[in-house]
Parts: C-alpha cells; structure tokens; sequence
C-alpha cells in the first residue's frame, strides 16, 4: 500500500538513509520520513555545516528518533560502499545532486554530470550490493526534453537507475520535482531580493516561463 498508514507499516523499525539530507529537498524529506516512525534515519551529506544543522534540528523536534548523522561524497564509492552496508537501508531516498541549472553550464558543466550522473551511479550500485529493498531517485521536471546541462544530467541519473532495476533485486523508482518554493536554487529567492530592491526582475531569457511548486 502506498496509502500513509500502510508507509508508516512499512517503514515502522526499518532504517531509511537520506542522500543530499542537509539540502533544502534532502531535508525536508528526512523531516517526512520522521512522520513515519522510521527505525533509523541515516543523514548522509556532504557539507558538514549542513549536516550539522539538520542533525541539530532532528535531536530537538525528535529526540525519540534514532539519527546517524554521516558525512561523505555520494562519488566516492569507498564511502559509500563502507556506509550503507554498516547501516543496511532499507529505502534509500538519492537527493543529492548539483540543481542550480545556470551555474552547472559551461565552466561547471562536467561537475553537474560527475555529481548528477556518476554519483547516482556510486549510490546505485552501493545499494544494489547491499540488498536495499528500495531506491528512491529525487530528479526534476527539467528531465523531459533536457535543454540544460542539468536537466540532462538528472535525465542521464533516471536512466541509470533504470539499467539497474531488476526483478529480484533492489526496486527503483524516479521522482520528478518541478521547482520547489524556497529550495535552494529557486527563482523565488532571487525574485524577492530583486523586489524588495524595486526591481527589476530578471529572467535567463525573454521567451522564459516559471513554475514553482509548493
């Protein structure tokens, strides 16, 4: 069932690991899995700032939560292989990523798709090796029809997860989130600081339309 309580079922003793968790997406997933009385939340992230203000959140809204607060690169295939064996996920949600998509062209480009792409690809198999029973891919509406260095890197993320499902192992799904207000990265942001200076709004070109979702 993918109803709440039959999430909460499942979930209820299991542990769940969090890629990206001290990202503005990462964490506000790890602050819904909470919801669902996980047996542990792995808080994996990179930047240790991050991961200490979430790791500090969680102590203070869930005391009762067991929390393993975990830094490493979702590239380095020695970290990973080393954490998600000793913690054995059962769900692993993968929200890291680079998604800011006018600063991954060009001189960052190659980044985007080392981070995106090759790191979806560490944390994929990591977990295929390791029995998870599923894969959650955090990717995004600039998926479809990629016009963006990051867009077609998170596309390229969706279909590595793709040639990894297979129909006795670990079980992937893909997620496409379209712009989500105040994550980092969202236009909204920017517009804000632009407005409360009087303006102007600026754009990445004239024939551009933005959705943002809450």
């Amino acid at each position: 069932k993918l109803d709440a309580a039959g999430l909460r079922g499942w979930l209820s003793g299991r542990v769940a690991l969090v890629t990206g968790a001290g990202g503005s997406i990462g964490s506000e997933l790890c602050r819904q899995v909470a919801r669902f009385a996980p047996g542990r939340l792995v808080l994996f992230e990179q930047n240790e700032y991050a991961l200490y203000t979430i790791e500090q959140e969680f102590a203070e809204r869930y005391p009762g939560l067991p929390v393993t607060a975990v830094v490493g690169d979702a590239k380095d295939p020695v970290r990973v292989g080393q954490i998600i064996p000793a913690h054995a996920p059962s769900v692993v949600f993968h929200a890291a990523a680079y998604k800011h998509v006018p600063l991954m062209e060009s001189e960052n480009a190659w980044q985007a798709v080392l981070n995106n792409v090759a790191g979806t690809g560490v944390i994929a198999r990591a977990a295929v090796a390791a029995g998870v029973e599923k894969f959650v891919l955090i990717s995004t509406d600039k998926a479809v029809n990629p016009t963006s260095v990051m867009g077609a890197s998170k596309r390229l993320a969706e279909m590595v997860c793709q040639a990894s499902q297979s129909p006795s192992g670990t079980r992937f799904v893909m997620v496409r989130f379209g712009n989500v207000l105040g994550s980092t990265g969202s236009v909204i942001l920017k517009f804000r600081e632009q407005i409360a200076r009087g303006g102007p709004l600026t754009v990445t070109h004239p024939d551009i339309t933005r959705n943002e979702l809450t």
